[in-house]
């Protein structure tokens, strides 16, 4: 696969050695866990072992480009983009609801009035991603915690019957000890970078009402959501 530098970092990490892992990867990766499991803490861990990483994908582009992407629109998208990219490996992001709602809720309090379908300034796929799994234009409460818990159910169980009986598919909580290691072997990477996470764990990111660690955490291997490339920032011509 491609691996592209999209972005230029002044920060220690800009000094780290240029991706290598990513060119010997047989398959894309696709985190599919909703928003507030751990997607933010998987791209940085995968930046670091070296693979090329777009948290959110607007664009044909950003996904050609990129080894891995989380969040919007993989959590909503994950059928069309098997098909897309049938070699694909998923990973689906489980979180306990106690400690999932309470974050989430603060995640569209910030979030809502950007996700608005008219007036919204947010991309218009994250829009629909958000609105496919969450009802967001057809709910007059979006915060009650008994839709939001059939939200979260919903497409849990969806993504578990998709994948069923399926050897590209594994579903983790990362706030369990080993779960890194078995990304890490679900992947393939061949030789852990054990340098910046030596107890083989995932970083702590998006904490509390932090809703912002990937724009501000700086590395060479991050792709832009809205990278431009021979169909300019088109997006994939399928339909939920």
């Amino acid at each position: 696969m491609t691996s592209k530098l999209t972005e230029v970092s002044t920060s220690p990490q800009a000094a780290l050695p240029k991706a290598k892992v990513a060119n010997e990867l047989a398959s894309k990766v696709f985190i599919i866990g909703l928003p507030r499991t751990g997607t933010t803490s998987v791209s940085v861990a995968l930046l670091e072992q070296g693979l090329t990483v777009a948290h959110q994908a607007f664009t044909k582009q950003a996904f050609m480009l990129a080894d891995a992407v989380s969040d919007a629109p993989c959590f909503s998208d994950y059928q069309q983009l098997d098909r897309l990219f049938p070699n694909a490996k998923f990973v689906y992001l489980d979180r306990p609801l106690d400690k999932w709602l309470p974050s989430m809720q603060m995640l569209l309090s910030r979030m809502l009035v950007h996700l608005d379908k008219d007036k919204g300034r947010f991309h218009p796929v994250m829009k629909r991603s958000f609105n496919h799994c969450f009802d967001i234009w057809q709910v007059d409460d979006v915060f009650d915690d008994s839709h939001l818990t059939a939200c979260y159910l919903r497409h849990q169980q969806q993504v578990l019957d998709y994948f069923t009986d399926r050897d590209d598919f594994i579903a983790l909580d990362i706030s369990v000890t080993g779960s890194f290691a078995a990304l890490l072997q679900f992947i393939g990477l061949p030789k852990p970078n054990t340098t910046d996470f030596p107890q083989l764990s995932f970083p702590q990111l998006n904490m509390g009402r932090n809703v912002a660690s990937w724009d501000e955490y700086k590395h060479p291997n991050k792709i832009s959501a809205n990278a431009s490339g021979p169909d300019k920032r088109k997006f994939f011509d399928y339909r939920l």
